[in-house]
């Protein structure tokens, strides 16, 4: 649930908002009275080692290049001249 908070208060309490981000706080900036914006914390990139990842595709299909390349052409304008 997200705690709102005034822009006075994101202005002066900074620091300690910042770090509740950290702890995965998330907050509805209000001006007014008003919601105007939301500060929710960025999901942190997890490591995946490569063995993990060679498996999870190890039984994916083949690429046939030619015919994906066959298929992009299809869809893709490629005129080098350019728009008007």
């Amino acid at each position: 649930m997200a705690r709102d908070i005034t822009q006075r208060q994101l202005r002066n309490d900074s620091g300690e908002i910042m770090r509740a981000l950290d702890q995965g706080e998330t907050f509805v900036v209000t001006r007014n009275g008003v919601p105007v914006g939301e500060l929710t914390p960025l999901r942190r990139r997890r490591f995946v080692p490569a063995d993990a990842a060679i498996a999870m595709f190890r039984g994916a299909p083949s690429v046939e290049l030619t015919k994906l390349r066959a298929d992009l052409d299809s869809v893709a304008r490629q005129d080098p001249s350019p728009r008007a």
